[in-house]
């Protein structure tokens, strides 16, 4: 895309128009107020449409961007708040000019301006707005000097540490010849339409989306410093800069036009509580469950089932997946306070919550693995109550695995992966029609697990015949919260079922606990064998076009639930042929948490291969908790052995002074002796670390329980390991 170089831009002598020198009209611009009292501002209009950032794109033309300018606070201590604890100010001076991998200035953009009636400064470029990242628009405040891109896809551009963020550690991480990659891209070069020529705009719009908030003590650099801490925040931007440099042998279309599947979701968290006065600051383990959300009005009943949805069409004459979820889910909570005092606030003290990504395109990768930069919706709960709680999601990077289809009809049978996602929860205060920012009443940090399992196609229904007499193997991670003697305990297991004709489950499962007692003392439990019966069912799902079978399924323990009602266990799902289960646990005799199951394999161990882990630990210590989110390690096996190095996630509770740290960066790396254990399941053992589980029939796929013990310290988890192209 050609632009014509032009001038530097002092904003402040386009808007004070009367004022003589540059000098003069910088220290114009300075003596302004920094008001913008008709203006939009984020903290006054938390919406459950919005993914956060609230866009003041407003009266634009195609071809224009509205600049917004926030500092942090010891910029600009006396300015208007907005969100993260930013200044909206006026920008003293302006510029747009194309930059380099070295982030030089290699001259001016040719632009218009124009000032709304907020005082705003809109820029409009003749030749439509860039998609590139080699053009940016910086501004300066005092001594604060910023850049964003003009590639921002809601046209509302925010200069902003974050927005600075992503310049400097985008651009200056790629070679020469991957810009001109990514131009070329951009401006389809050779005739092709690229797939990712949207990644900029899209890539420059989430980064606002984090909900991070900068302490006022900090200027740019210091806040620069803590973004980088924040390893949730540092790795989804440069995961999303490496997703920008996928080839043309990378599809944006999966092999069916659409695709409907079964969500079976889990959520462990682990963050810090404000919003009982008396236990300010504690710390809690929360875990989310999905669950079908019942909804009644004038009209009748109607359901939402948790769903993934991947579509394919044509936008801008390139072939594209989108993909969007939405998945209600229950929630329990155990707050642990200092002196190791313990609160339970149970699935009934929360109004059902849903987590829903918007809209947006994806990447299919060799047929196996779909990746995107992922918003999620905030939400709202309690709206009648005294309380009234707004939820944020952070976004995060997909890196899903998906099955080869069978053929170009229909589309994977599963799309498997986890990610992490920090997020708030925020007392709203209304303020006529709008609901306006209050204190923060939660910090939380998620890992999460989500299984999408392929739904029949049209009016095809689920045949849970496909489920009889077959063996499969199993792995569970659960957690049950308490206020008696043994508030915490978190539990994991592997074994076998065997369900017969008419749906009766016969297992026999090894569980691991490790649990926590009201003095605060850790404890692992020997391993013990459960071998009672269950009942597997299928549940009926009420559509707005009647009740069908769409592969959910009930699992009991003696007598099938009804479509309506709880079951004893669970509520999963199955994909068209049986071979693959999941079941969301559910108050069941194991707790809350996830079970996997897969036919068990013929085929032996796979002697050879590179997987990606993906997957949560939960740790807890004599004085400390500990969330692990693992999401970029990888698994190499390589005949008895075996390696895992990459990086995960921590998240850290210290008991005693009731902190909660921010997401970190930990190393990760082990070598394992590995072996085949029984039919379709392996084992990888160093030292007090050992994982161990199934594998798929065709190796694509391992599932895996954690177990790490110590002296008193002892951790739990589950894995998912899917093999990278």
């Amino acid at each position: 895309m050609p632009f014509k170089h032009g001038l530097w831009i002092s904003l402040s002598a386009l808007l004070l128009a009367g004022c003589g020198s540059g000098e003069d009209a910088i220290d114009g611009a300075r003596a302004q107020t920094n008001d913008f009292a008709t203006a939009k501002n984020p903290l006054d209009d938390f919406s459950s449409g919005s993914t956060g950032d609230s866009s003041n794109a407003g009266d634009l033309e195609a071809n224009e961007v509205r600049i917004t300018m926030e500092v942090p606070g010891a910029v600009a201590p006396d300015a208007e708040v907005t969100r993260r604890n930013l200044r909206i100010v006026h920008p003293e001076t302006l510029s747009v000019y194309t930059t380099n991998t070295s982030l030089q200035n290699l001259g001016s953009v040719d632009v218009t301006t124009r000032e709304d009636a907020e005082g705003f400064t809109i820029i409009a470029f003749p030749d439509g707005q860039p998609l590139a990242p080699d053009v940016v628009i910086e501004a300066t405040y005092g001594n604060a000097r910023m850049r964003a891109f003009a590639a921002d896809s809601d046209r509302d551009v925010k200069i902003n540490p974050f927005s600075e963020y992503l310049v400097r550690n985008t651009l200056a991480s790629y070679t020469p010849g991957e810009l001109d990659t990514i131009k070329d891209c951009v401006n389809d070069a050779g005739g092709e339409l690229c797939l990712n020529k949207y990644v900029w705009s899209t890539l420059a719009d989430q980064v606002h989306d984090f909900e991070i908030d900068i302490p006022d003590n900090l200027d740019v650099p210091g806040a620069l410093s803590l973004l980088q801490g924040r390893a949730d925040f540092a790795r989804y931007v440069a995961a999303m800069g490496d997703y920008a440099l996928l080839d043309e042998s990378s599809s944006g279309k999966i092999s069916a036009s659409s695709a409907d599947y079964n969500s079976v979701f889990l959520g462990v968290e682990l963050g810090q509580s404000f919003a009982e006065p008396s236990i300010s600051g504690t710390g809690l383990w929360g875990v989310r469950t999905a669950y079908e959300e019942r909804l009644e009005d004038n009209n009748g009943v109607g359901y939402v089932y948790p769903a993934l949805t991947l579509t394919s069409f044509d936008a801008f004459n390139i072939k594209v997946t989108s993909l969007a979820t939405d998945i209600p889910y229950d929630r329990e909570v155990l707050l642990h306070s200092e002196g190791n005092e313990f609160f339970l606030r149970g699935s009934e003290f929360w109004e059902q919550n849903t987590h829903s990504s918007s809209p947006g395109a994806a990447t299919l990768l060799g047929d196996t693995r779909l990746l995107a930069g992922r918003a999620l919706y905030q939400s709202i709960t309690g709206r009648d109550s005294a309380r009234i709680i707004g939820w944020t999601r952070n976004p995060y990077y997909l890196d899903a695995y998906t099955s080869p289809p069978a053929d170009e009809s229909v589309g994977p049978d599963r799309v498997v992966g986890g990610y992490f996602s920090a997020g708030k929860a925020i007392e709203l205060e209304p303020d006529g029609e709008t609901l306006k920012r209050g204190p923060v009443l939660e910090n939380h940090y998620l890992s999460a697990l989500e299984l999408n399992l392929l739904r029949p196609a049209g009016e095809a229904e689920f045949d849970a015949d496909v489920l009889d007499n077959r063996s499969y193997n199993v792995v569970y991670l659960a957690s049950r919260f308490a206020e008696d003697t043994t508030p915490l305990e978190l539990e994991n297991g592997l074994g076998t079922w065997a369900i017969d004709a008419v749906g009766n489950v016969t297992q026999a499962l090894e569980g691991t606990t490790v649990s926590r007692d009201n003095s605060g003392a850790v404890s692992r439990a020997p391993a013990a064998t459960a071998g009672n019966s269950w009942l597997i069912s299928s549940r009926a799902s009420i559509l707005s076009t009647g009740t069908r079978d769409i592969g959910r399924l009930s699992l009991d323990i003696s007598t099938a639930s009804g479509n309506e009602e709880k079951p004893d266990v669970g509520v999963g799902a199955s994909t068209p042929d049986g071979s693959f289960l999941a079941f969301n646990l559910d108050d069941s005799p194991l707790g809350d948490g996830l079970l996997v199951a897969a036919e068990q394999a013929s085929s032996t161990a796979p002697e050879t291969g590179r997987y990606r882990i993906q997957g949560v630990s939960m740790g807890i210590s004599g004085g400390s908790n500990e969330l692990r989110h693992f999401d970029n390690a990888e698994l190499v096996i390589n005949g008895a052995t075996a390696t895992l190095s990459g990086e995960a996630i921590s998240v850290v509770n210290t008991v005693n002074v009731n902190e909660v740290s921010t997401p970190a960066e930990m190393i990760v790396d082990a070598t394992f002796a590995y072996a085949q254990t029984s039919p379709g399941t392996v084992s990888f053992t160093s030292g007090n670390l050992v994982l161990d589980g199934f594998y798929t029939n065709d190796h694509s796929q391992l599932y895996l329980r954690l177990n790490r013990t110590g002296t008193g310290s002892e951790a739990v988890g589950l894995l998912l390991a899917t093999r990278i192209r």
